[in-house]
C-alpha cells in the first residue's frame, strides 16, 4: 500500500509533534533516572557513613585493648620484677618498636622519592618540545 492508498486516522500526528513528545519523554525519564540516582547514593552515603563510624569505634576500642594489654604486660612483670622496672622495660620495649617502626617508615619515603609523578612530568615535557619543534617547520 502506497501512502497515498493509507488511510488516515484521527491519532496520525505530524512529525514534528511525534519529536517534540519523545524530547520531553526522553526528558522525564532521564529526570526520573537522576532521581532515582540521587536516592540510590543518598542511602549508600548512609551506610558508608554508618560503617565508617563502626571501623573508628573498632580502631578506638582496639586501642584500649592494646593499652589493657600493656598494662597485663606490667603486671606479669611485677610477679618477678618491682612495679616501676617492670612498667620501665615494657616502656622501653614500646620505644624500641616505635623506633623501629620510625627507622622503617623513614626508609620508605626515602625510596619513594618526590610525590609528583616525575615519568610523567618528563614525558610531557618531551611531548610539549616535540610539539613546538614541529610547529616551527
Amino acid at each position: 500500500m502506497s501512502t497515498a492508498e493509507r488511510p488516515t486516522h484521527a491519532t496520525d500526528e505530524p512529525v514534528g509533534v511525534l519529536v517534540s513528545r519523545a524530547s520531553q519523554q526522553i526528558s522525564e525519564l532521564v529526570r526520573e533516572e537522576m532521581r532515582l540516582a540521587r536516592a540510590e547514593m543518598t542511602q549508600k552515603g548512609k551506610r558508608f557513613g554508618k560503617g565508617g563510624g563502626l571501623f573508628g569505634a573498632a580502631g578506638f576500642i582496639g586501642i584500649l585493648a592494646a593499652q589493657a594489654l600493656v598494662a597485663t604486660c606490667i603486671a606479669a612483670l611485677a610477679l618477678v620484677l618491682p612495679v616501676w622496672a617492670s612498667a620501665l622495660v615494657v616502656t622501653a620495649m614500646l620505644a624500641a618498636m616505635a623506633a623501629v617502626a620510625a627507622l622503617a617508615g623513614k626508609k620508605e619515603f626515602a625510596e619513594a622519592g618526590s610525590p609528583a609523578p616525575e615519568q610523567t612530568v618528563d614525558s610531557v615535557k618531551a611531548d610539549l618540545a616535540e610539539i613546538k619543534e614541529k610547529a616551527h617547520r
